[in-house]
């Protein structure tokens, strides 16, 4: 339905004209002479003003009413493009799994929105536009990173918090869970060690912000241009290094393709066995097993094991059902009686809930696959298991690509999204940007302010709707993957977002006038940056603080630029 409104909203776009009236016609005189636009009758000064529509095609206006719907069209086309890119980039991985694409493109597809739109704004500006969009362009990326790291991390806490006194042995599941009141000191969120660990990895981009302060001490400028070459060359080495890291250990991509697979199963079957801090609940285990258990003999048999794993549609992941059934029956059955006692279940599943041994058992339903089939290589094994923790925490029922028919579908959609998404993107950057310089002139607010608020916004929409729904669930697996997205999201928008931003202005040799921005990122990013990579618990006051950073970035930057003359 989107995707129909989408194209209708482009046609009539494309149909739409613009003209301008010229002074070609033979009119009617009024008796009064007009000379050079000046009626000598009236006295009144008169002028044409008109607008040349982009790529030919594109509405303009003169009127700033007319510049905020332009806008706010634009807005909504990038979020929309934004949202296929990003659908298109998740479909991907969820089919490759951890390995290079999960550590490469995958990681940069998320930064293409910002990149996309630098690289058309900067090849369609004139050398007396250039340095204006330049300023929007670091606007847009600084306005991204102190979006995330305030209104979206805050967030995370505030919907996600709960008591800290709450009992860890509790036996109610975390959507179960009794509601308490929200205290500013007993209620919050706790998070894993490993996502402190990538808050440090994020705090580690803020390197080449401090570098470019060099740039305002030097004032020369040879000098800035060496500082910008630096910066350049060390955002590059980061990048490069980052991603590297993770083809060899991959435990970023895991994090982040559970969160992925679990914001997109919503509630699932395995999410359902846990308490509301994340530990495995035995009373929820047993119904389950009473439901699995059909014929209530208290024991679960192969006939009884294989209906519950259609149910979580094991297929989805490539693997036959037969072989993973037998898999569990042998990672289950401690006995060895051909049959799952109320006991064994609850251990296994206990297990289960456990990373390492799920990947255990998942091998070994692709040995018994692979020995069945032809031989497969050795990266594929990552990917079944990477999809099969997807099935098994998944209950979406929309797509069941149990045929290669499906599967090429799942890709050649995936592509289409990506492509879609990167068009459209191409098409509306050049006009989203002149069309927020225009209505900041005519408004006489500074161009970089709307670029700083506006284009994050719509960038960033889908990015704090999956974290609020995320949280929400309140187990700590939830927790931890949001803040996993939000760090990692802000780390490649520090390195690779500045590292195209810095190779226009090194290559157009385009004036440095952007210290302001580059200083707020620098605070308000290391300030973040020492909290998030020294704690693992977080009061509910800490999403007040996060909140109330995002209003003084703004006051940070009309004191730097409109009182001090920073940039």
């Amino acid at each position: 339905m989107r995707l129909t409104f989408f194209m209708l909203l482009v046609i009539m776009i494309r149909s739409a004209n613009s003209r301008s009236i010229r002074g070609g016609f033979d009119l009617i005189s009024d008796g009064a002479v007009w000379t050079n636009g000046t009626s000598s009758a009236l006295g009144l000064v008169t002028t044409t003003v008109t607008c040349e529509p982009t790529y030919g095609f594109l509405p303009c206006t003169t009127e700033l009413w007319g510049e905020l719907f332009l806008i706010v069209v634009y807005e909504y086309l990038l979020a929309l493009a934004g949202k296929f890119l990003s659908s298109g980039s998740e479909l991907f991985f969820r089919m490759f799994g951890t390995g290079i694409f999960g550590a490469s493109l995958f990681q940069m597809l998320g930064t293409f929105p910002q990149v996309i739109i630098m690289l058309v704004s900067a090849l369609s500006s004139s050398s007396d536009t250039i340095e204006s969009m330049a300023t929007m362009m670091m606007a847009m990326l600084a306005g991204s990173a102190i979006f995330s790291l305030s209104l979206v991390w805050g967030s995370v806490i505030a919907f996600g918090s709960r008591d800290f006194s709450s009992s860890s042995s509790s036996s109610t599941s975390a959507n179960q869970s009794t509601k308490k009141s929200i205290s500013l000191t007993g209620s919050g969120v706790e998070t894993d060690t490993e996502t402190k660990h990538i808050a440090r990895i994020m705090f580690v981009s803020m390197i080449p912000f401090l570098i470019l302060q060099l740039a305002k001490i030097i004032n020369s400028t040879t000098g800035t241009r060496i500082v910008v070459l630096i910066s350049l060359i060390i955002t590059l080495i980061f990048l490069i290094t980052y991603c590297t890291y993770q083809v060899f250990q991959p435990w970023i991509q895991t994090k982040r393709l559970e969160y992925i697979v679990r914001l997109y199963a919503g509630e699932s079957i395995l999410q359902s066995l846990l308490t509301i801090d994340g530990k495995t609940s035995e009373i929820q285990i047993k119904d389950l097993f009473q439901k699995i258990d059909r014929n209530s003999n208290s024991q679960v048999s192969k006939t009884e094991l294989y209906a519950f794993m259609l149910g979580i549609q094991i297929e989805e992941a490539g693997l036959s059902t037969d072989d993973f059934t037998d898999a569990v029956m042998k990672h289950f059955d401690i006995s060895h009686d051909a049959a799952i006692s109320e006991s064994e279940f609850v251990q296994g599943i206990s297990k289960w809930l456990d990373e390492d041994t799920i990947c255990t058992t998942i091998g070994l339903a692709q040995g018994r696959s692979s020995s069945s089939a032809s031989s497969k290589k050795t990266s594929n094994k990552s990917q079944g298991t990477s999809d099969e923790q997807a099935s098994l925490l998944s209950q979406d029922s929309t797509s069941k690509p149990t045929s290669k028919l499906a599967v090429w579908w799942n890709y050649t959609k995936a592509g289409f999204l990506i492509i879609l998404g990167t068009g459209v993107m191409m098409l509306i950057g050049q006009p989203l940007m002149e069309s927020i310089e225009e209505f900041a002139t005519a408004a006489d607010i500074p161009s970089f302010f709307v670029s700083y608020i506006l284009i994050p916004l719509a960038m960033s929409y889908r990015q704090i709707l999956g974290a609020i729904s995320s949280a929400k669930k309140k187990t700590q697996k939830d927790i931890s993957g949001a803040f996993t997205e939000v760090y990692n999201g802000v780390f490649m928008n520090n390195v690779m977002g500045l590292a195209m931003f810095l190779a226009l202005v090194y290559i157009k040799d385009i004036t440095w006038d952007v210290s302001a921005e580059v200083l707020v990122v620098l605070l308000i990013c290391t300030f973040m940056g020492v909290i998030t990579s020294a704690c693992t618990k977080f009061q509910f006051w800490t999403c007040i603080l996060a909140y109330a950073l995002y209003p003084l970035s703004l006051l940070l930057l009309y004191i730097l630029t409109s009182v001090l003359g920073w940039s």
